[in-house]
């Protein structure tokens, strides 16, 4: 990618990476992703807000070969990512200064052994003048590691925000306009990155409602040329209802569970609630996260093996425990062949959670009528608890 121009002032530099399936081997990228570098140039001083991947530092380096000095390297976030390719920058531009936060200097010097001298820390609220431009640097701690920070650009209202309203998106379109497809991968990222820290998303975003921003520029993703629409968004994932939508994330060995499984999908959607039933054998758990964002409802459905649920299950437990859906109510329905184990192990599994545990359903074998009308009557349950939260059937 060539170098392109945002304002006047402001490039993007960076690298669109259409290949990347994974991110910390943990992270689905069903649709690539990008790492977003910006140049801006000020009458006095020349600053690089973020670097690249460091296996794709030689296309950063070579978008830079036409800048005889940088003033200053902005690093947002320590995460290599973003910081990876600091010290090649650092080895090209000898006099430039590393401006990040003050928990970010320790991590830089950890991750990358940068020369300590090459750092300098600004405070919350610092700025620093560019000749006719000035940047402003806000603490914005846990989105998503605590030394993170933004900044803003006064004079042109630009907000660079680093992981912040980031999308895992590889696309040709530098803005994002108002594309739904921008957004349903923005939420995919919010899912996986940010929804386990919503207190501190909250009060971020907080901070970021007191600017006034024409444009955010983070460092994955195209550029917010309408900025509404995203915070609009955030809002909504961070502090919004659920919606009327039960998630069943479920495993099947010998069909028992998966029976029980149509018939809840069934007795929901005919009392008007939206189900979206997970096969674990073959689901995507970024989609499965995707779900979280708006579930009320989660209903974990696993046979038992050797005593406890299913491995995949358990699995899916340990993910939500790490993601921290807003879903106020959670239960579980499964079949088992000779002891009725797993409810107490999940249960327990879940307890950290600290969500509204519904009556679980359980059969020996092959479900039958009583079984299946105790779904019902599950069904029946979710249904009045939406109502009670102000979810129409």
């Amino acid at each position: 990618m060539n170098p392109r121009t945002v304002t006047d002032r402001v490039s993007l530099l960076g690298v669109i990476d259409w290949d990347r399936t994974i991110f910390d081997s943990l992270i689905p990228l069903p649709q690539g992703t990008s790492y977003n570098s910006y140049l801006l140039k000020g009458s006095e001083k020349i600053v690089l807000l973020d670097t690249v991947e460091p296996g794709k530092a030689y296309i950063l380096l070579n978008q830079l070969s036409n800048i005889d000095h940088i003033d200053y390297i902005v690093s947002h976030h320590a995460e290599q990512d973003h910081s990876g390719t600091l010290p090649q920058v650092l080895e090209r531009y000898p006099m430039a200064t590393v401006l990040t936060s003050d928990k970010a200097k320790p991590m830089l010097l950890d991750l990358l052994q940068l020369p300590e001298d090459r750092i300098h820390v600004v405070k919350d609220g610092d700025t620093i003048s560019l000749g006719d431009r000035t940047l402003k640097f806000y603490y914005t701690p846990w989105v998503h590691w605590p030394e993170t920070m933004v900044s803003y650009l006064v004079e042109e209202k630009i907000l660079f925000s680093c992981d912040f309203f980031g999308a895992h998106l590889a696309t040709s379109n530098m803005f994002a306009d108002v594309d739904p497809l921008v957004l349903e991968s923005n939420k995919l990222y919010y899912s996986q990155i940010m929804m386990p820290l919503a207190n501190f998303v909250k009060k971020n975003l907080d901070v970021v409602e007191t600017l006034d921003i024409d444009m955010i520029c983070p460092s994955h993703g195209p550029i917010y040329n309408k900025p509404r629409f995203v915070l609009d968004a955030y809002w909504q994932w961070v502090t919004g209802l659920p919606k009327n939508l039960v998630v069943i994330p479920y495993i099947t060995m010998h069909h028992s569970t998966l029976h029980m499984v149509e018939r809840l999908t069934a007795a929901l959607g005919n009392l008007g609630v939206t189900v979206k039933p997970f096969n674990l054998e073959t689901a995507d758990t970024g989609q499965i996260a995707l779900s979280l964002v708006d579930a009320a409802t989660v209903i974990l459905a696993s046979p038992t093996l050797l005593g406890g649920p299913h491995p995949s299950m358990a699995n899916i437990i340990a993910i939500a425990a790490l993601l921290k859906p807003k879903a106020p109510f959670l239960g579980f329905i499964g079949s088992y062949g000779w002891a009725n184990t797993t409810v107490r192990r999940v249960e327990s599994m879940v307890e950290p959670l600290g969500k509204e545990w519904l009556p679980p359903v359980t059969h020996k074998g092959l479900p039958n009528e009583d079984t299946y009308a105790a779904l019902d009557r599950l069904a029946e349950t979710i249904a009045e608890k939406h109502k009670s939260i102000g979810l129409a059937g």
